[in-house]
């Protein structure tokens, strides 16, 4: 099985998708995983994230990734 792109997003993902500062970054994935009842130090995936906002999940891949080639 080979994937397109990463799973796992990180506070430079929610910059670049958001334009707002590296702590607003930091505190939305900390509030995302705090919701769901995991630690500062486990990984938070694209689709956690997105639900937790209310963001689908494909625009949020595309604006990160760009679309995955089809094979």
């Amino acid at each position: 099985m080979e994937l397109n792109h990463r799973r796992v997003i990180y506070a430079q993902d929610i910059m670049n998708f958001t334009g707002r500062s590296k702590s607003c970054a930091y505190n939305m994935l900390n509030q995302a995983k705090a919701s769901l009842g995991k630690s500062k130090i486990q990984i938070l995936t694209v689709k956690e994230f997105a639900d937790f906002h209310g963001i689908p999940v494909s625009e949020l891949e595309n604006s990160l990734f760009g679309k995955p080639d089809q094979k």
